[in-house]
């Protein structure tokens, strides 16, 4: 399967495609090439309200809310095997609209399908508990679900991290309107036509594309919406947050990284640099939790550095599609001309750019969002490459001489998402471990993720988290019951 200029696609709303109230269509470009591969209507704020309102008489008036969670189970299972069963056609979709190798969406479709089959596991234990009180009286607690919640996708991993929330939140019972992010809403919509087939009722799964300022403010700030999971950057998140936060509604918020890679004089320096190159150069480094910030330790800085070095330049870039393909272009040419203003702001200031560092400008990759894997060294800890977020396959270098100073460094930053310790003692795995500040860690191992264990930050990498076996209680609200078995039985 492969999109074409003259693949349409409409929201997904009630159950329906719809054109949109305005009929304003967009198109929607293939990074590799920046040539149209399909349009997709755009929706105005009256299309959130259209599809809330859809998403709220489905919850009220289907039986998805109900407390068969065994039912809801049987068709996010069905879901997942369609996904699973379509996995090819996903994935080609998925490089076509964000530019990842195929390698990468073809594993992005496999984490999918297994969190919806996780959490289509969850679905039947969503239960309360009984608390002891005095007097002739009997207390439990419910789980139910929120109502209408709102998620609002990013472009890194469109489908991946739509699902991770939209998933839980409709094996809670909720109905939910996913907004994914409109350079790349190709998957969700073809998501939204897989959900309706393997039997979600009409209306408990919406899609609508649109802008983030006007759309997306308009579903948060509707009275239906009971909740918002939002992945993004900061600043789109605190207007998130703050939205939220005037309707006293929860917010999930996941809000990106500076995530260091601590390598101490004793790790397996060969493997540590396999490590650090697909956690940098991985999506072409556009990954919240990408490892972007290698701490080393000074005795090694040079070997491994050559190391690193090696494996960039050993990197195959080439149109996602491409079999052989092992680093793709950015998603457009906005954020290919942000990356490299990052790289010759670092140059100007004396930094050394050890390789990669410019836009792909001559061949058949020209017409492409292509940057050559960048790896720059001799910098300052207070430079903005080091401190800001740059979302694209740029490595940040900086030396160590003890454990304490890796340490300060590696919590030196504003965000708290992931780090990556590397060496071969239990003891400084363990103890540097609790020391970071950081919500998700790996020894001797690249980012790594499953759709059981806890994905959230510190700091100002986000709120709350995703994943894991709690997950689908964050789509709930507690409710306490109370009741008086009459008088209590006289004394004897």
């Amino acid at each position: 399967m492969s999109a074409q200029a003259t693949d349409h696609y409409e929201l997904f709303i009630g159950g329906k495609e719809s054109p949109g109230s305005g009929g304003e269509r967009r198109e929607v470009l293939n990074p590799a090439t920046n040539r149209p591969i399909a349009t997709t209507a755009l929706a105005r704020p009256e299309d959130a309200r259209h599809a809330m309102e859809a998403a709220e008489t489905a919850f009220r008036t289907s039986w998805w809310a109900t407390d068969d969670g065994g039912k809801r189970a049987r068709v996010l299972l069905k879901l997942a095997g369609s996904i699973e069963t379509h996995a090819e056609e996903f994935a080609r979709l998925e490089t076509l609209n964000m530019g990842k190798t195929l390698r990468e969406s073809r594993g992005d479709v496999a984490f999918i399908v297994r969190t919806l089959e996780y959490v289509a596991g969850l679905a039947d234990k969503i239960q309360g508990e009984t608390i002891p009180v005095p007097g002739p009286r009997f207390d439990y607690t419910l789980r139910e679900p929120l109502g209408v919640t709102v998620h609002i996708a990013p472009w890194n991993y469109p489908l991946l991290l739509a699902l991770r929330s939209v998933g839980p939140a409709l094996a809670a019972g909720n109905a939910v309107v996913l907004k994914p992010a409109s350079l790349t809403p190709l998957t969700a919509l073809r998501c939204a036509r897989a959900a309706k087939e393997a039997g979600v009722p009409d209306g408990i799964f919406n899609v609508v594309v649109g802008n983030g300022s006007e759309v997306g403010e308009a579903l948060v700030t509707d009275l239906r919406c009971r909740s918002v999971s939002f992945t993004g950057s900061g600043e789109v998140g605190l207007r998130i947050a703050e939205l939220a936060a005037r309707r006293v509604i929860p917010s999930t918020l996941e809000l990106g990284g500076k995530s260091p890679v601590v390598v101490f004089p004793d790790a397996d320096l060969d493997r540590a640099a396999k490590g650090i190159g697909f956690g940098i150069f991985g999506n072409a480094g556009q990954m919240c939790w990408a490892g972007s910030r290698l701490i080393v330790a000074r005795s090694i800085h040079d070997e491994l550095l050559g190391k690193v070095r090696a494996v960039a330049e050993g990197l195959r870039l080439g149109p996602g599609t491409e079999e052989n393909a092992d680093m793709g272009p950015l998603v457009s040419p906005d954020q290919l001309d942000r990356v490299v203003g990052f790289v010759t702001e670092a140059r100007d200031s004396g930094a050394t750019v050890v390789t990669g560092g410019a836009k792909v400008a001559e061949g058949p990759l020209r017409e492409g969002n292509f940057l050559a894997p960048t790896v720059i060294d001799q910098l300052a800890p207070s430079a903005r490459v080091v401190r800001d977020e740059v979302f694209g396959p740029v490595l940040s270098v900086l030396s160590f001489d003890s454990p304490e100073e890796a340490v300060k460094l590696a919590n030196d930053t504003r965000y708290g998402l992931f780090a990556s310790v590397w060496t071969k003692d239990l003891a400084t795995a363990h103890t540097v471990s609790r020391q970071l500040e950081a919500g998700m860690v790996t020894v001797n191992e690249a980012p790594a993720t499953f759709p059981q264990t806890p994905f959230g930050g510190y700091k100002e990498s986000g709120l709350g988290f995703e994943q894991g076996l709690h997950v689908v209680e964050s789509y709930t609200r507690r409710k306490n019951v109370l009741v008086n078995l009459g008088s209590a039985k006289p004394k004897r």
